[in-house]
């Protein structure tokens, strides 16, 4: 049964608010934050908020040069660590590395991710999206559980999509050993974990004084589309012929400064102090999808349902311990 919570609150903001904007009035001076992929894209975004709100943010970078570049050119100077989520011992080695000089980690923002990339197995012959969206994000954060919980009122924001309306888990098929590769459904598969975990981890450690959300941060154009070939991306309509967006997508495309902010205001919100696991959008929680639903909005049941999300939690538990 899919959770009874998923019903807007009317938070003032909307989907074209900026990061800047739901900070607003917010000091975030003597808090930690650890953001996974924050040194480009919406990612990118996202630490520069945190900064001009006074957060410590710690950046994990599976390529630490261009993590400097990025954030050189954004005018910060963070500390970053070596991290692949792909490599599990490198995922337990970067919150070793964290942990040896923080005793409170405040905020922890799993934003990394990759999208539609040709079929890659990578650890315990794992399918690679699942792998890095999800079961790296998984051991990063239980590795991290005991200092989210020192930090006596923590927030875990997990970075979904609205294309986890493409899939939920394929249980007899994980990892694709079966069926046929197909890489949008391996993704949706991916972002749908995404939301279950948030919801599980919610539900076993909110009383431990943490808090989880899903978050689909909107459609934005950014490094997440490299996999993508350009007559790929005309024939979903989202360019036209010349390489410009299309007039639909305009319509709700948002900048990389707008696609940080429902992450930001799920982690730092106090209308959202007694709330917990929601899968949210456009700086809100998101309705339930309908048949009155529009394309590119609302959550699928199958993303925010109880027994799925506890089913998951202990499947990712057999992958990592099985190897």
């Amino acid at each position: 049964m899919a959770a009874a919570n998923q019903e807007p609150l009317g938070s003032g903001f909307g989907a074209k608010s900026t990061g800047e904007e739901v900070l607003k009035g917010i000091d975030l001076t003597g808090k930690v934050a650890v953001v996974t992929g924050g040194y480009s894209g919406i990612g990118l975004e996202t630490t520069k908020a945190l900064c001009a709100a006074g957060a410590e943010v710690i950046i994990p970078a599976r390529n630490k040069g261009k993590a400097h570049e990025n954030l050189s050119a954004a005018g910060l100077a963070l500390e970053t660590l070596e991290m692949d989520l792909g490599d599990l011992a490198s995922v337990q080695q970067f919150a070793a590395d964290v942990t040896g000089g923080h005793d409170k980690i405040h905020l922890l923002i799993n934003n990394a991710g990759i999208m539609a990339c040709p079929e890659t197995r990578i650890g315990q012959d794992w399918e690679a999206q699942f792998a890095i969206n999800h079961i790296g994000h998984f051991v990063l954060t239980q590795e991290l559980l005991p200092y989210l919980k020192n930090a006596d009122g923590a927030r875990v924001v997990c970075l979904s999509s609205l294309a986890h309306r493409r899939s939920g888990i394929k249980w007899d098929d994980i990892h694709f050993r079966s069926e046929p590769y197909e890489k949008w459904e391996a993704y949706g598969q991916s972002k749908t974990a995404n939301a279950l975990f948030a919801l599980e981890l919610n539900r076993r450690h909110q009383a431990d004084g943490i808090q989880a959300f899903s978050v689909h941060p909107g459609g934005i154009m950014t490094p997440l589309q490299r996999h993508l070939e350009r007559e790929e991306m005309v024939a979903m309509g989202w360019i036209d012929e010349n390489g410009e967006i299309s007039e639909g997508v305009k319509t709700f495309l948002k900048t990389p400064e707008q696609g940080c902010s429902t992450t930001l205001w799920c982690a730092t919100s106090a209308q959202l102090d007694s709330r917990g696991g929601e899968y949210c959008e456009d700086c809100d929680i998101a309705q339930l999808v309908s048949d009155d639903s529009p394309r590119y909005f609302h959550v699928a049941p199958w993303a925010v349902d109880d027994e799925e999300a506890a089913r998951l939690w202990v499947e990712t538990e057999r992958m990592v311990t099985a190897g």
